[in-house]
């Protein structure tokens, strides 16, 4: 169920799907890169401006499902406007700077975004563009992201399958009317 809060700007209700902290894993290929699995934390918030916060942390799985280490982490903003075009600026950790531009699908929770600009500081790896696809399906979060470099075409390299936390702290209210010795509601 996608839950709308009273206080997210109107213009953002359309991306009210991704609202929320999302766990997951998934998983990482491109040539010239470590092929692994990986885990996932993402988090959209927002403090009821016309903007979606986003920041996304990300670690090498062992065999066992361990983190290992960092992978990538990014942070941005995501905006919405008319016509359900999207917006999105990301800065990654290895000292890439995008701006994504996109648009929610008509009648469903997705959104397809491609870079419009790329900067990179001068040691970050190679990158030209990417593209990415957003999806809320059967209330979980899956994306994936395809990504070229000089030397390689676009392809997939990175996608996951995110579920979202529930946080007892949002809840925790309403069990103030639970009998304290919590049998009681079942009878």
């Amino acid at each position: 169920m996608i839950e709308i809060p009273s206080d997210l700007h109107r213009d953002l209700v359309p991306l009210a799907f991704l609202l929320g902290r999302w766990q997951g894993a998934g998983v990482h290929d491109f040539p010239g890169a470590e092929k692994c699995n990986f885990g996932q934390e993402v988090v959209f918030s927002h403090d009821g401006r016309p903007f979606l916060e986003y920041v996304s942390h990300t670690w090498v799985l062992d065999e066992q499902g361990d983190k290992v280490r960092p992978l990538e982490n990014e942070s941005g903003y995501w905006r919405i406007g008319e016509d359900r075009k999207v917006d999105v600026t990301t800065t990654r950790d290895e000292g890439v700077v995008e701006i994504w531009t996109g648009e929610l699908a008509d009648g469903k929770p997705q959104i397809d975004l491609v870079t419009d600009a790329v900067a990179r500081l001068p040691f970050a790896p190679d990158y030209s563009g990417g593209k990415r696809l957003y999806g809320y399906v059967n209330s979980d979060l899956m994306w994936v992201g395809e990504k070229s470099t000089p030397s390689v075409e676009l392809r997939p390299y990175m996608s996951a399958h995110l579920k979202k936390v529930v946080d007892p702290r949002e809840w925790i209210g309403d069990l103030k009317d639970l009998p304290d010795d919590g049998i009681a509601f079942f009878k």
